[in-house]
């Protein structure tokens, strides 16, 4: 069995955390000078290992093993969210250095803006071919506003090469993420093996009233929307749980009312309304009954609601002889401290899933704290993961 340095890579771990330090945790937002500064350094531990490093032109950092194959993929993220966590994302990409580090035939990836300063998983979406230079185009950043293009350039990337990964090379993509979620924690265990990641699917719900003077109309004369809002909410909170599955989830992110002033009935309001499953039927199930809600408050408010869909990502499974060589090595190391999940978040495993075998593994989140710069875990649960994740790759390398 290949022998992990856990040491050496719980090291690198908080290395890379004094890269953009804030509080317990780190700020390194996409492509601004923390953010290059922790890529190159990484280059430089990858070319410790002997891998052939490189960054290309969407900030993609890789490194490839020279050696022959069957080879894996292995990786995540390393910029985060404004004052967040210092192991979301970096966890997964110091876990392929450690890898590789231990003599196996891995390639080591840090993807570009997982965490969607920019766009939408657009350094594994260049990598599969799915990030088109007309997109590129009409992207800015979500805080500030600062068109890709900008700082794509003002990083020093502007011109250098977008290549195409080669899934022929590949037996497979192993991602190691904190949970960021309690249910590891919460029942005293220490690692788990990820079945799947959820499809999110974002609706726009736009709600038409009349704008009137808050004093002088009558409540009987009234087309509040905001109030239809919060009314339709209630409604679909209600009826969700009939109908949702163990690990369903749906969240409002946000309510804006116009004009948004506090002595005017607001004539129009928007809702962002998300639901996430592992189960495309669950979903659909789910959506209906929004639909549904809908009309039946359409025939009974003064209001007029219409629902807009956003995006519908579909699940990924992860790869069954994958989850296998996970499961044993959990077994071997964690006998009875591990259990099988989903992923309630999306990660980069997602669209390496489109194109070759992909499995996740979890260490748990102390509290479930993440995108937040108290986010942690416990050494002695990142250095457990990480001998079964080299355990169950170096198994499934030989399978």
């Amino acid at each position: 069995m290949a022998q992990v340095d856990t040491d050496r890579f719980l090291r690198d771990l908080n290395e890379l955390r004094k890269i953009g330090e804030y509080k317990t945790g780190v700020h390194r937002p996409t492509f601004s000078p923390e953010d290059m500064e922790s890529r190159r350094w990484l280059m430089d531990r990858m070319r410790e290992c002997g891998l052939e490093a490189s960054m290309d032109g969407i900030g993609n950092v890789f490194g490839r093993h020279p050696g022959p194959g069957p080879h894996l993929l292995v990786g995540s993220h390393i910029e985060s969210q404004n004052q967040a966590g210092w192991l979301d994302g970096a966890l997964g990409v110091m876990a392929g250095v450690a890898l590789a580090r231990a003599g196996l035939p891995v390639d080591v990836v840090a993807f570009a803006d997982e965490e969607g300063h920019y766009g939408s998983f657009i350094g594994s979406r260049s990598l599969i071919g799915l990030l088109e230079e007309s997109e590129i185009d009409t992207l800015t950043n979500r805080y500030h506003g600062k068109p890709l293009r900008q700082a794509l350039r003002e990083a020093g990337l502007e011109g250098l090469p977008r290549p195409r990964l080669d899934p022929a090379r590949y037996k497979g993509f192993f991602e190691m993420h904190i949970e960021q979620g309690t249910q590891l924690e919460s029942q005293n265990l220490r690692s788990g093996v990820v079945t799947g990641i959820v499809a999110i699917w974002q609706f726009r719900l736009i709600i038409e009233g009349m704008q009137d003077h808050a004093g002088g109309t009558t409540m009987a004369e009234r087309k509040d929307a905001g109030l239809t809002a919060v009314r339709l909410l209630a409604r679909i909170d209600k009826e969700f749980p009939m109908l949702c599955g163990a690990r369903t989830v749906w969240t409002c992110g946000r309510i804006a009312l116009d004009p948004g002033a506090p002595s005017i009935i607001p004539g129009r309001a928007e809702v962002l309304f998300q639901i996430r499953d592992i189960d495309t039927a669950v979903l659909e199930r789910l959506e209906r009954c929004m639909r549904s809600v809908v009309q039946e408050m359409n025939r009974t408010e003064r209001t007029v609601t219409t629902v807009e869909v956003m995006s519908q990502s579909k699940p990924a499974p992860c790869d069954p002889a994958m989850q296998a060589a996970l499961a044993e090595a959990a077994t071997r190391h964690a006998n009875g401290q591990w259990q099988h999940m989903p992923s309630g978040a999306g990660h980069d495993a997602q669209y390496m899933a489109r194109v070759m075998p992909a499995a996740m593994i979890f260490t748990p989140s102390i509290n479930g704290i993440s995108h937040h710069w108290a986010e942690d875990t416990k050494e002695e649960d990142l250095a457990l993961n990480i001998r079964i994740m080299a355990d169950a790759a170096e198994a499934f390398l030989n399978g």
